[in-house]
Protein backbone atom coordinates (compact mmCIF):
# COMPACT_ATOMS: atom_id res chain seq x y z
CA UNK A 1 0.00 0.00 0.00
CA UNK A 2 1.12 3.56 -0.74
CA UNK A 3 -0.18 6.78 0.85
CA UNK A 4 -2.21 9.21 -1.28
CA UNK A 5 -4.22 12.36 -0.61
CA UNK A 6 -7.36 12.13 -2.72
CA UNK A 7 -9.89 14.83 -3.59
CA UNK A 8 -13.34 13.23 -3.19
CA UNK A 9 -15.31 16.45 -3.70
CA UNK A 10 -18.62 15.73 -5.36
CA UNK A 11 -18.06 11.98 -5.25
CA UNK A 12 -19.84 9.36 -3.16
CA UNK A 13 -18.61 7.25 -0.29
CA UNK A 14 -20.97 4.40 0.54
CA UNK A 15 -21.02 2.76 3.97
CA UNK A 16 -22.78 -0.47 4.90
CA UNK A 17 -23.49 -0.60 8.63
CA UNK A 18 -24.95 2.00 10.97
CA UNK A 19 -23.24 1.03 14.23
CA UNK A 20 -20.54 2.94 16.09
CA UNK A 21 -17.87 1.75 13.65
CA UNK A 22 -19.93 2.90 10.68
CA UNK A 23 -20.43 6.26 12.38
CA UNK A 24 -16.69 6.73 12.86
CA UNK A 25 -16.09 5.91 9.20
CA UNK A 26 -18.85 8.33 8.17
CA UNK A 27 -17.40 11.08 10.38
CA UNK A 28 -14.01 10.64 8.67
CA UNK A 29 -15.49 11.39 5.23
CA UNK A 30 -18.23 13.78 6.35
CA UNK A 31 -17.87 17.32 5.02
CA UNK A 32 -15.40 16.25 2.32
CA UNK A 33 -17.70 14.24 0.07
CA UNK A 34 -21.20 12.79 -0.24
CA UNK A 35 -21.66 10.07 2.39
CA UNK A 36 -24.50 7.55 2.18
CA UNK A 37 -25.06 4.86 4.82
CA UNK A 38 -27.23 1.75 4.52
CA UNK A 39 -28.34 0.03 7.70
CA UNK A 40 -31.38 -1.36 9.49
CA UNK A 41 -30.69 0.98 12.44
CA UNK A 42 -28.29 3.81 13.27
CA UNK A 43 -26.09 4.60 16.25
CA UNK A 44 -26.72 7.87 18.13
CA UNK A 45 -23.20 8.81 17.00
CA UNK A 46 -24.66 9.63 13.60
CA UNK A 47 -26.30 12.68 15.14
CA UNK A 48 -24.50 15.70 13.73
CA UNK A 49 -22.71 13.75 10.97
CA UNK A 50 -23.43 15.01 7.46
CA UNK A 51 -24.51 11.68 5.99
CA UNK A 52 -27.56 10.36 4.18
CA UNK A 53 -28.83 7.51 6.36
CA UNK A 54 -30.95 5.02 4.43
CA UNK A 55 -32.80 2.38 6.45
CA UNK A 56 -32.41 -1.03 4.86
CA UNK A 57 -32.33 -4.60 6.12
CA UNK A 58 -29.06 -5.98 4.74
CA UNK A 59 -29.62 -9.57 5.86
CA UNK A 60 -29.86 -11.87 2.85
CA UNK A 61 -28.97 -9.12 0.40
CA UNK A 62 -27.90 -10.52 -2.98
CA UNK A 63 -24.74 -9.74 -4.94
CA UNK A 64 -26.91 -8.23 -7.66
CA UNK A 65 -28.49 -5.85 -5.17
CA UNK A 66 -25.08 -4.95 -3.71
CA UNK A 67 -23.83 -4.19 -7.23
CA UNK A 68 -26.74 -1.85 -7.82
CA UNK A 69 -26.15 0.00 -4.56
CA UNK A 70 -22.39 0.48 -4.95
CA UNK A 71 -22.48 1.44 -8.63
CA UNK A 72 -21.07 4.94 -9.10
CA UNK A 73 -19.40 5.08 -5.68
CA UNK A 74 -15.75 6.07 -5.38
CA UNK A 75 -15.16 4.31 -2.05
CA UNK A 76 -17.21 1.64 -0.29
CA UNK A 77 -16.88 0.77 3.39
CA UNK A 78 -18.24 -2.42 4.93
CA UNK A 79 -18.81 -1.87 8.64
CA UNK A 80 -21.50 -4.42 9.50
CA UNK A 81 -21.05 -6.95 12.35
CA UNK A 82 -21.41 -9.75 9.77
CA UNK A 83 -17.91 -10.50 8.41
CA UNK A 84 -19.35 -12.79 5.75
CA UNK A 85 -21.51 -9.95 4.43
CA UNK A 86 -18.58 -7.55 4.59
CA UNK A 87 -16.47 -9.95 2.53
CA UNK A 88 -19.23 -10.37 -0.05
CA UNK A 89 -19.49 -6.59 -0.42
CA UNK A 90 -15.71 -6.47 -0.84
CA UNK A 91 -15.79 -9.14 -3.56
CA UNK A 92 -18.40 -7.17 -5.49
CA UNK A 93 -16.37 -3.98 -5.19
CA UNK A 94 -13.18 -5.67 -6.38
CA UNK A 95 -15.06 -7.02 -9.40
CA UNK A 96 -16.32 -3.51 -10.21
CA UNK A 97 -13.00 -1.75 -9.60
CA UNK A 98 -14.31 0.25 -6.62
CA UNK A 99 -11.97 1.11 -3.74
CA UNK A 100 -13.01 -0.84 -0.64
CA UNK A 101 -12.40 -0.64 3.10
CA UNK A 102 -13.37 -3.53 5.34
CA UNK A 103 -13.87 -2.86 9.04
CA UNK A 104 -14.05 -6.57 9.85
CA UNK A 105 -13.13 -9.39 7.48
CA UNK A 106 -10.82 -9.83 4.50
CA UNK A 107 -8.73 -6.67 4.11
CA UNK A 108 -9.75 -4.27 1.39
CA UNK A 109 -7.52 -2.02 -0.69
CA UNK A 110 -8.12 1.12 1.41
CA UNK A 111 -7.02 1.78 5.00
CA UNK A 112 -8.59 4.72 6.80
CA UNK A 113 -5.76 6.35 8.77
CA UNK A 114 -5.60 8.29 11.99
CA UNK A 115 -5.41 11.96 11.01
CA UNK A 116 -3.72 15.05 12.47
CA UNK A 117 -5.30 18.09 10.86
CA UNK A 118 -4.60 21.83 11.02
CA UNK A 119 -5.31 24.92 8.93
CA UNK A 120 -2.19 24.38 6.84
CA UNK A 121 -1.48 20.67 7.08
CA UNK A 122 -2.88 17.17 7.02
CA UNK A 123 -0.92 14.21 8.38
CA UNK A 124 -2.12 10.62 8.04
CA UNK A 125 -0.81 7.81 10.28
CA UNK A 126 -1.34 4.10 9.79
CA UNK A 127 0.09 0.87 11.17
CA UNK A 128 -1.73 -1.05 8.40
CA UNK A 129 -4.19 -2.31 10.96
CA UNK A 130 -1.53 -3.97 13.12
CA UNK A 131 -1.70 -1.50 16.01
CA UNK A 132 -4.54 1.06 15.88
CA UNK A 133 -3.64 2.25 19.38
CA UNK A 134 -0.15 3.14 18.13
CA UNK A 135 -1.64 5.31 15.39
CA UNK A 136 -3.65 7.16 18.00
CA UNK A 137 -0.57 7.51 20.23
CA UNK A 138 1.49 9.02 17.41
CA UNK A 139 -1.37 11.38 16.51
CA UNK A 140 -1.71 12.63 20.08
CA UNK A 141 2.10 12.94 20.39
CA UNK A 142 2.29 15.14 17.29
CA UNK A 143 -0.62 17.28 18.44
CA UNK A 144 0.95 17.89 21.86
CA UNK A 145 4.61 18.23 20.81
CA UNK A 146 4.12 20.55 17.81
CA UNK A 147 1.39 22.98 18.85
CA UNK A 148 2.88 25.73 16.66
CA UNK A 149 2.98 23.66 13.46
CA UNK A 150 0.23 25.64 11.73
CA UNK A 151 2.00 28.89 12.54
CA UNK A 152 5.39 27.62 11.38
CA UNK A 153 3.95 26.53 8.04
CA UNK A 154 2.44 30.00 7.67
CA UNK A 155 5.79 31.60 8.49
CA UNK A 156 7.63 29.32 6.06
CA UNK A 157 5.19 30.22 3.29
CA UNK A 158 5.63 33.94 3.97
CA UNK A 159 9.40 33.56 4.16
CA UNK A 160 9.61 31.62 0.88
CA UNK A 161 7.69 34.37 -0.91
CA UNK A 162 9.98 37.05 0.59
CA UNK A 163 13.19 35.21 -0.28
CA UNK A 164 12.11 34.59 -3.88
CA UNK A 165 11.87 38.36 -4.31
CA UNK A 166 14.99 39.35 -2.37
CA UNK A 167 17.47 36.44 -2.51
CA UNK A 168 18.45 35.17 -6.00
CA UNK A 169 20.66 32.38 -4.66
CA UNK A 170 18.50 29.25 -4.30
CA UNK A 171 20.94 27.56 -1.93
CA UNK A 172 20.91 30.56 0.42
CA UNK A 173 17.09 30.62 0.31
CA UNK A 174 17.00 26.94 1.29
CA UNK A 175 19.54 27.51 4.06
CA UNK A 176 17.53 30.38 5.57
CA UNK A 177 14.30 28.39 5.53
CA UNK A 178 16.05 25.46 7.21
CA UNK A 179 17.63 27.66 9.90
CA UNK A 180 14.26 29.22 10.79
CA UNK A 181 12.69 25.78 10.95
CA UNK A 182 15.32 24.74 13.54
CA UNK A 183 15.19 27.97 15.53
CA UNK A 184 13.73 27.14 18.95
CA UNK A 185 12.98 30.81 19.66
CA UNK A 186 10.89 31.01 16.49
CA UNK A 187 8.81 28.05 17.64
CA UNK A 188 8.37 29.59 21.10
CA UNK A 189 7.34 32.98 19.72
CA UNK A 190 4.64 31.35 17.60
CA UNK A 191 2.61 30.99 20.80
CA UNK A 192 2.37 34.81 20.81
CA UNK A 193 1.51 35.04 17.13
CA UNK A 194 3.08 34.99 13.70
CA UNK A 195 3.72 38.75 13.58
CA UNK A 196 6.14 38.69 16.52
CA UNK A 197 7.83 35.64 15.09
CA UNK A 198 8.25 37.38 11.75
CA UNK A 199 9.81 40.45 13.42
CA UNK A 200 12.41 38.22 15.07
CA UNK A 201 13.14 36.46 11.77
CA UNK A 202 13.62 39.80 10.02
CA UNK A 203 16.15 40.90 12.65
CA UNK A 204 18.03 37.61 12.73
CA UNK A 205 17.94 36.30 9.18
CA UNK A 206 16.91 39.03 6.74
Amino acid sequence: MIPLLVDLSGKTVLIFGGGDVGARKAAFFSGETVVRVYSRSFSPLFSGIAAECVRMDLSGITEERISGLVKGSSVVVAATPDTGLNDRIGAVCRGMGILFNNAEGVSGDVIIPSVVRGRNYLLAISTRGAGPAVSRYVREFLESSLPGLDGMIGIQSRLRAYLKNHQPDQEKRRDTLWKVLHDREAWSLLEKGEDQTWEMIERRYL
